[in-house]
């Protein structure tokens, strides 16, 4: 029985299509567009196959993002923070807190940044094959690009025999009728030379959930794990394409990863600060020996006091926690998980700070720490209090990563201040102050 093709609308007003089937641990599969139709892939016998061997043991969702499919095909902003919007549109839609994501390699940038921009949300992530900028998917986009220009009208049936093999000539052409006849070739193209563009450096290293990568280790998987902390690996026989073919060992792979995930996802935690990924806010009091001269060091202190209570109660409301193992002068150091979560804390501080008629200067970096009692270390921490000291009064500066990761989703706006020489870092750190108003 074929699920119920369902719509939602996103934010910026795109009617997005999806259709969800089966029970237990909910799946969000995520295919490349414009290449994707979830009622032509019913179609598909091979792929509709291993969507219903899935949903014997979990929640499956399928959707077509903007531009493809049964979704508005109308519109011309295609970047992944739009195709971030429509996931998060289906997500809400179903009222899930929390899902786990499954991925191609061609789809892999819009899971990577929800892993890193979404943490709360997902659970796990799931990849059949390599990353989108591994050396042999880069390799298949260069000689794929050339063909569209001279074969624009076949170029998807080519695609989808250089993907499945040209032994499996049937599946390709059924592959092709279903999901590339309705993609114009320049859009096709469009999307290869974005695809050609994302950051996977800056962004792989802060994915926190739980991963796992299907594929042959000769395939690249082996290196492409080592970029995602603490990501595994389920080898299978043959390439990611063969999961149309035979999908048997990647659906027992997937079943006993979200098992484990489970399991791990029960255990109680040991502490709140995190061994790994983690957002670092740093704010301290501007011109605080000054001010100690000018008031005296009792009224100072009260000042300092009273100011230190109100940040740590908005680090507390925000989700984060203060590190209270570092003497920190006039300052705090709070973990976050999530960079919306640490801007909004930093706004917060600031406003405590001109009620009390001081200034902070604050700063926000992203990268790994880590944990020792209740303290955490690593050169992220170093990095994040010398973007403190690099702001001007009442500024919260963030660095390249946490803007990218909060760029859509902490409703402010990002002022270039270009790249700084650091004390104590090696190499320029490109900055961006925190400015009110929707980016």
């Amino acid at each position: 029985m074929q699920p119920r093709i369902q719509y939602t609308n996103t934010n910026d007003g795109v009617r997005i299509a999806y259709w969800v089937m089966g029970q237990g641990t909910p799946i969000v599969i995520v295919r490349p567009e414009p290449a994707s139709h979830i009622v032509n892939e019913m179609n598909v016998p091979e792929l509709w196959g291993f969507y219903q061997r899935l949903a014997e043991h979990a929640t499956i969702v399928r959707y077509d993002p903007r531009g493809c499919g049964m979704s508005d095909r109308e519109g011309t902003d295609y970047s992944y923070d739009s195709l971030l919007v429509d996931l998060l549109a289906v997500i809400d839609a179903l009222g899930y807190e929390r899902v786990s994501l499954l991925s191609i390699p061609s789809s892999v940038p819009v899971t990577i940044l929800f892993a890193a921009r979404h943490p709360d949300r997902l659970s796990s992530l799931i990849i059949l094959g390599t990353l989108g900028d591994s050396p042999r998917v880069r390799a298949f986009s260069e000689a794929i690009q050339p063909l569209m220009g001279q074969y624009p009208e076949d170029s998807h049936q080519i695609f989808m025999h250089l993907v499945v093999g040209w032994e499996h000539s049937d599946l390709a052409s059924r592959l092709s009728q279903a999901l590339g006849r309705t993609v114009t070739p320049e859009r096709r193209a469009e999307a290869l030379e974005r695809d050609g563009h994302f950051d996977y450096e800056a962004l792989t290293p802060l994915v926190r959930a739980p991963t796992l990568l299907v594929g042959r280790p000769e395939s690249g998987v082996l290196s492409d794990a080592s970029k995602i902390p603490g990501a595994q690996i389920a080898s299978v026989p043959r390439d990611v394409s063969t999961y149309l073919i035979d999908f048997e060992p990647h659906v027992a792979a997937i079943v006993r990863f979200l098992q484990e995930t489970d399991k791990e996802a029960t255990k109680p935690r040991d502490s709140t600060l995190p061994t790994g990924t983690a957002i670092i806010l740093f704010a301290d009091i501007v011109d605080s020996t000054v001010l100690t001269e000018r008031l005296g060091d009792d009224a100072f202190r009260n000042k300092a006091r009273g100011l230190d209570e109100a940040m740590r109660a908005a680090i507390r409301e925000n989700g984060g926690t203060a590190v209270e193992g570092k003497t920190l002068g006039d300052g705090v150091l709070a973990v976050f998980m999530s960079a919306k979560q640490a801007i909004t804390c930093a706004r917060a501080c600031h406003d405590a700070a001109n009620a009390a008629g001081l200034a902070l200067h604050a700063g926000i970096h992203a990268g790994d720490v880590i944990r020792e009692d209740d303290n955490v270390y690593g050169g992220v921490v170093n990095i994040a209090a010398r973007v403190a000291a690099a702001s001007a009064a009442g500024e919260t500066l963030v660095s390249a990563t946490v803007r990218e990761l909060a760029r859509t989703s902490a409703g402010v706006m990002f002022e270039d201040r270009g790249e700084h020489l650091l004390k104590g870092v090696g190499e320029p750190v490109r900055v961006w102050v925190v400015r009110e108003g929707e980016a």
